[in-house]
């Protein structure tokens, strides 16, 4: 049977329309609370959910489409070797202070949250073995694994989880303190049960906020190894109650996993170790899978001209998904020619300004269809916001034609002229930096600039970690990058686009600057309102039109949408059930 079958097409609109059959002033979504409840969900609350956070898609509906039981056929034992791509060493490890897509990928196999997306992006009980949710959708008890230990050796208990929030909602110690704003409070019930009580209903409270590896905040952490081995070490080395544990770091040099014995879940990981390797540029990864040094590669998404390369070759495994992200040119708004203090002032007068004039005429200069294409080979999305496809209900498929930045090559001539730099006259030459694995996307963009405005982009590579801090501390002209790892709208609008987002020039002067890249009092209100809106018509409505204003606005140069494209040897067998979008979560994996 097809998705062509008459018969078929009735059976996925009914479930389609039941998933979206609940009054969206309901906290609940139309579920019970026992049906939202633990420690597991059915697959009509399963298909409520996805439908409630906006990530439902046709595709969940089709038979097998959803979480199986599909199991790793292979021996267990082994070494996985991997080759995280575009990075020459991996900083840290700690929930607390990572900031990069990289990093959560690593300790999603090492350390456990409360809650862990699946294969759908529906959050499933980690170390809550069990949960209810009150009528209002206020209160969520969380009945905890017993006989968890961490990898030193120590307990699991509820004490675990009060120290985690309070060192996570401390925003001079976590990056990530934000995520936890609207938790009124915390109380231990007992060793092994804790209640969490929201101030407003919150759409995204598991899959965000508790989920280990994108939400981060509420990652669990040994507070016994933070004394005793400092913070700097913990981030090399976090101790944690997951899958593997880190038995070796070196800086510049990769991380080492090792099977724990005393995992929770008896059965896994299947594999041994697994042995994670930074390796930078496009080249050199792609010559160590096909040579047999590696046998996996994570982390930065893999360069676009080796897809169908790795594609051609019978010994690899190429499984391209949607993912969850969006890359920008950012556009330093404290520089001259595009210095605009002030974006909270009426569009007309932002028009007026030479700066303002000049950020609109290079994200109008942006020709995404060619970039996708020439940077790319096609394997992307064109981008006009941080909203994602992947986030398909929320995703508002008409923005390329209503945003500002819409592709205008005249229009983006004529604000140029505008701004006193007739045909890129006089305009003065911008910097744009790129990691060394992006420099190619970047030439593909100087190229555009080049020939649509006719002025000079320099590319300067840099190591991520120096290429970031710049971004940080607002030294830069501009800087191609973005996030990825956005399951929820907050992963994006919040944590990039209101004025004290973690990414929003963090390390600033701030008495020089008063925020990093853009700051709105409009998109602001917005968006923290729709992150605790339960009304799921009103909180798109909301995260479109905050999404809109950033566009419209240019908080950056919005440009593309990644694919999630994940490359292995045929050797390595990777489950259904373990293919996350954004992850790389090794538990089930074995070789042979």
């Amino acid at each position: 049977m097809t998705t062509d079958d008459p018969k078929l097409r009735r059976t996925l609109r009914k479930l389609w329309d039941d998933a979206h059959d609940f009054d969206p002033k309901d906290p609940l979504f139309g579920l019970t609370a026992k049906e939202m409840s633990g420690p597991k969900l059915s697959r009509r609350a399963t298909l409520r959910l996805l439908a409630a956070s906006g990530t439902l898609t046709a595709a969940h509906l089709v038979p097998g489409g959803l979480t199986g039981a599909a199991t790793a056929q292979g021996a267990a034992g082994g070494t996985l070797n991997c080759g995280w791509a575009g990075v020459t060493e991996i900083v840290t490890l700690d929930p607390a202070k990572m900031d990069q897509v990289l990093q959560f990928q690593i300790t999603s196999n090492v350390l456990s949250g409360l809650m862990h997306i699946d294969n759908e992006l529906v959050a499933q009980g980690d170390l809550a073995e069990d949960w209810t949710v009150s009528e209002d959708g206020l209160e969520y008890t969380f009945k905890l694994r017993e006989g968890v230990t961490f990898h030193n050796g120590d307990p699991f208990t509820a004490d675990d989880v009060l120290y985690t929030y309070e060192r996570s909602s401390n925003p001079d110690i976590s990056i990530h303190a934000g995520n936890l704003a609207n938790v009124a409070s915390l109380e231990k019930l007992g060793d092994y049960e804790v209640k969490f009580t929201l101030k407003a209903p919150q759409a995204s409270f598991l899959a965000k906020t508790l989920e280990r590896a994108s939400g981060r905040a509420m990652t669990i952490v040994s507070k016994r190894a933070i004394e005793e081995m400092g913070e700097s070490d913990y981030g090399l080395a976090p101790v944690g109650t997951g899958p593997f544990m880190i038995t070796e770091h070196v800086l510049g040099q990769g991380v080492t996993l090792e099977k724990f014995a005393d995992y929770f879940d008896p059965e896994r990981p299947k594999l041994d170790k697994v042995v994670i390797r930074p390796i930078d540029g496009v080249e050199p990864i792609a010559a160590a899978l096909e040579a047999g040094d590696i046998q996996y590669i994570g982390g930065n998404p893999i360069a676009s001209q080796l897809i169908d390369r790795f594609k051609e070759n019978p010994d690899l495994v190429v499984d391209i998904k949607p993912a969850p992200g969006f890359q920008s040119v950012w556009l330093n708004p404290w520089r001259d020619p595009m210095k605009v203090t002030d974006f909270n002032k009426p569009m007309e007068e932002l028009m007026e300004e030479p700066g303002f004039k000049v950020r609109l005429a290079l994200a109008k200069a942006l020709d995404r269809d060619t970039y996708v294409q020439q940077a790319h080979f096609g394997y992307a999305v064109p981008g006009y916001g941080t909203i994602n496809p992947a986030m398909a209900f929320y995703y508002d498929e008409d923005i390329a034609e209503k945003s500002q930045q819409a592709f205008d090559p005249e229009g983006a001539q004529q604000l140029l002229a505008d701004a006193g730099f007739p045909g890129g006259e006089g305009f003065p030459e911008l910097e744009l930096i790129t990691t060394p694995a992006q420099k190619r996307n970047g030439l593909v963009l100087a190229n555009i600039y080049k020939q649509v405005l006719g002025i000079t982009v320099n590319v300067t590579p840099k190591e991520f970690s120096v290429g970031i801090e710049d971004f940080n501390s607002n030294e830069y002209d501009m800087r191609l990058g973005g996030s990825g790892g956005d399951y929820d709208p907050d992963d994006g609008i919040v944590d990039w686009m209101i004025t004290d987002s973690k990414f929003n020039g963090r390390t600033r002067d701030k008495e020089k600057y008063a925020f990093g890249y853009f700051s709105n009092a409009e998109a602001d209100e917005l968006i923290m309102e729709q992150s605790v809106t339960a009304d799921l018509e009103k909180r798109r409505e909301m995260v479109q039109a905050a999404n809109q204003i950033t566009s419209d606005r240019v908080a950056c140069g919005f440009l593309y949408h990644p694919v999630d494209v994940q490359v292995r040897h045929k050797s390595v067998n990777f489950p259904a059930e373990s293919r996350i979008p954004g992850l790389h979560d090794f538990d089930r994996v074995t070789l042979g």
